[in-house]
């Protein structure tokens, strides 16, 4: 049974990047598909959001995506309805996701998309970012996660009523970093830029927050892993261990 279900709410998980740092270590396997604790990764992250009570997900391929494609060729996984929609070409982060979410079964019957990267995951409570879908006067809203070094990634400008102004290049030392999960309201999908490849973070954001889109910013205290360097694919075993009960 899934808890606290939203039903009006998809998720788009992306899977199509090409996992440059760690395809040596994966060979014939795209990176969301890394066996971890007898399962790939990609399984860990549906085990989650069903666990948040998202019921439909949409994985957007592209690298090896027949890998993924026949994994899920039952169209579901653990009670969760599981879609793979094709990229015919790299169409970037943002690309993906308006190229999977326009092409699922989905479409209209979604009044909000989740979004999440599917070779990291971040084990907090989605509540407070899927609440936003009741507030008017938002229009989506993302996590952040408060990190001693985010180095490795960009963080965010936030202004003191929590709305997102911008995103910041990597820099040494703490920040609030953007976890990759983002909640955004149907109608937002009308309003995007329609070039491909598209970037959340240089172009999509950037231009819905000119156009007025009012995006909340959730900061959490959670766990978090990117499987994306060699280090890190190795501390997944131990991370699903750790946060077993999210799943």
């Amino acid at each position: 049974m899934t808890p606290n279900p939203h039903p009006s709410v998809s998720a788009v998980i992306l899977a199509g990047g090409f996992g440059t740092r760690v395809r040596h270590l994966l060979p014939g396997i795209p990176k969301p598909m890394a066996p971890v604790l007898g399962r790939p990764f990609l399984d860990w992250v549906i085990a989650f959001l069903r666990r948040e009570g998202i019921g439909s997900t949409v994985l957007s391929t592209g690298h090896l995506a027949e890998v993924i494609a026949s994994h899920y060729s039952s169209g579901s996984y653990e009670g969760t309805q599981v879609e793979c929609v094709q990229e015919d070409r790299p169409l970037g982060t943002a690309g993906g996701f308006l190229h999977a979410a326009s092409h699922s079964s989905f479409v209209g019957k979604t009044n909000a998309w989740l979004v999440l990267n599917g070779d990291s995951l971040t084990v907090t409570s989605l509540k407070p970012l899927l609440d936003l879908i009741e507030t008017p006067d938002v229009d989506g809203g993302l996590l952040a996660v408060d990190l001693p070094d985010a180095s490795r990634f960009g963080t965010l400008d936030v202004d003191a009523d929590g709305w997102l102004q911008r995103f910041r290049e990597k820099q040494p030392g703490a920040g609030l970093i953007n976890a990759g999960v983002y909640l955004l309201k149907a109608k937002l999908l009308g309003t995007a830029q329609t070039h491909r490849p598209l970037s959340f973070e240089t172009e999509l954001f950037p231009h819905l927050i000119q156009a007025g889109a009012r995006l909340r910013v959730i900061p959490c205290q959670a766990d978090f892993l990117d499987i994306g360097t060699p280090e890190t694919l190795r501390q997944a075993e131990a991370f699903v261990r750790t946060n077993a009960s999210w799943f």
